[in-house]
């Protein structure tokens, strides 16, 4: 089939590509949040329609949670970071993030997940998590946790860090080297995964009240995992959680984050200011993934968004230029500087950006030296204005058609599955995407109608499969998983035998080590 031209709507950041036409995809759409005011969008607080200032408050996220499921939207995906932006005008100068609240405060994010799933059913919540400055069996047990109290609508979204602050404030002089916190990375969630899938069996826990048996003591194990970076002899404290464990998402493109993304990732989480960023980012560890004996299109690509909504092209631009005018220069710069590793203190307004290799977010910097953007360069000012409304990914300005033509020619030329929606306002960029372009979506085939599992797991709405509660078979962790015996297949007893399952072999201390 001969390419088509997808068309540039008048008013998007679009480039006029050419793509191969894709089968449709019905889109995953999760609202893209932290426990923080304005998030993406500095100073944008200062918005008289904009409430994240509430982010302290339960009900805040409550309303939230339930107002996006009402909508039908799959998740919830809360960024975090465990450091201030102090990068910009540095070193260790945080005064521009203090001042315009450039994601600072912050609060803990995993605590305000159980309030939110006690007024919802359905929506999944991805909560980020770094690898580098938490024992795993701690974070183990506290995603177990969560994962019972959602009903198993916890997702994992899979960090090493990329601030220097946090590493300070977390008993190191700065942070590992960037390929060294994927090393870190790895061995961790091997721990995790013997924890939560090898440590205990399905059906550990009996309640058998008459035998006076909470858990039978010879389904539980230890993993006596003996590692480079981490010594764990487990078992497990808590039991086998609904998801076994959360969905594991991740948002790394650099070389050693595709890697462990091709092995590990259920959900992959890209940002870009256009399709062509996140293309080969996306092709390449879908082949990766092809060679560690996965699904390649199991794979989910989420990237983010902060569309821009108007009933005419007209009241779209004016909202962007009114919003601008609330931003906040120096707290864009502050976020640009914590992402990148990249100071532009010293650049002049029109100067442009000289690209370097850091210790941050290495696939943002790589991003950004491969695609410009429309206006032609990377300056400060470019970059400054450019990260105002909705950061560094992409920020559609239109009606609800030419929106959904971009989220159309983000599916046709990257292959994404679905995306992160940012927020200029809340809550009024989701209310603009619920009344605006949530119909047009649907009237296109790209949104469901209603979850697919409704009161399901977060990994069986995600994929639209009823029962895939599990890591699927392909998956490194379904290896791991001590299952219960086919029924009808030797009835185990407090003194008995086992049924010899796939994941039997961990019995062996020496079989759990890391190659």
């Amino acid at each position: 089939m001969a390419p088509t031209a997808v068309p540039e709507a008048n008013g998007i950041n679009g480039h006029g590509h050419t793509a191969i036409p894709r089968p449709k995809k019905r889109l995953i759409l999760n609202a893209f949040v932290e426990m923080c005011s304005g998030h993406q969008s500095p100073g944008l607080w200062r918005h008289p329609s904009d409430e994240s200032h509430r982010f302290n408050s339960v009900k805040y996220w409550q309303d939230l949670a339930q107002k996006l499921e009402a909508a039908q939207f799959h998740g919830i995906f809360i960024a975090d970071v465990l450091g201030g932006y102090d990068v910009y005008g540095g070193p260790k100068n945080l005064e521009p993030a203090i001042k315009s609240g450039a994601q600072w405060p912050v609060n803990e994010p995993m605590a305000v997940v159980p309030a939110m799933a006690a007024v919802t059913k359905s929506i999944g919540f991805g909560v980020t998590v770094s690898t580098t400055y938490e024992q795993p069996y701690h974070l183990a047990r506290r995603l177990s946790t969560v994962d019972w109290l959602t009903g198993g609508r916890l997702g994992w979204n899979i960090v090493t860090g990329y601030l220097d602050s946090a590493a300070r404030n977390l008993g190191h002089t700065a942070q590992p080297e960037h390929d060294e916190r994927y090393r870190i990375c790895e061995e961790y969630v091997s721990v995790i995964y013997k924890l939560m899938l090898s440590s205990w069996r399905d059906d550990a826990v009996k309640l058998d009240k008459k035998r006076g048996i909470y858990t039978d003591p010879a389904l539980v194990r230890e993993i006596n995992h003996e590692g480079k970076y981490f010594k764990v002899p487990g078992p497990h404290i808590c039991q086998p959680s609904p998801q076994r464990t959360p969905v594991i998402m991740q948002a790394g493109t650099s070389s050693s984050g595709k890697a462990f993304a091709a092995k590990h990732a259920e959900a992959i989480f890209v940002s870009g200011h256009s399709p062509a960023s996140c293309a080969k980012p996306i092709r390449e560890i879908r082949e990766k993934a092809k060679a560690e004996g996965r699904d390649p299109q199991s794979i989910k690509f989420l990237a983010k968004i902060c569309p821009i909504i108007g009933r005419t092209q007209e009241e779209a631009e004016a909202k962007y230029q009114e919003y601008l005018s609330y931003g906040d220069y120096e707290g864009a710069l502050a976020l640009f500087g914590g992402w990148t590793g990249v100071d532009m203190a010293p650049y002049g307004d029109e100067e442009e950006l000289r690209l370097t290799q850091t210790n941050a977010i290495r696939s943002y910097i790589e991003g950004l030296a491969k695609h410009a953007p429309k206006v032609g360069k990377w300056t400060k000012h470019t970059l400054a204005e450019h990260v105002m409304v909705g950061g560094l990914g992409a920020t559609p300005v239109g009606t609800p058609e030419q929106v959904a033509d971009e989220f159309e020619r983000w599916v046709n030329e990257a292959d994404v599955d679905g995306f992160n929606i940012a927020y200029a306002l809340m809550p009024q960029t989701f209310t603009d995407v619920i009344e605006l372009l949530l119909p047009e979506l649907r009237k296109r085939g790209l949104f469901w109608d209603g979850y697919a599992v409704p009161g399901g797991t977060y990994r069986e709405n995600l994929n639209e499969k009823p029962g895939q509660c599990h890591p699927r078979e392909d998956h490194p962790a379904a290896g791991f998983q001590w299952r219960a015996p086919p029924e009808g297949q030797v009835n185990e007893t407090l003194n008995g035998d086992s049924y010899p399952t796939e994941a039997g072999q961990f019995l062996d201390p020496q079989a759990m080590q890391l190659g």
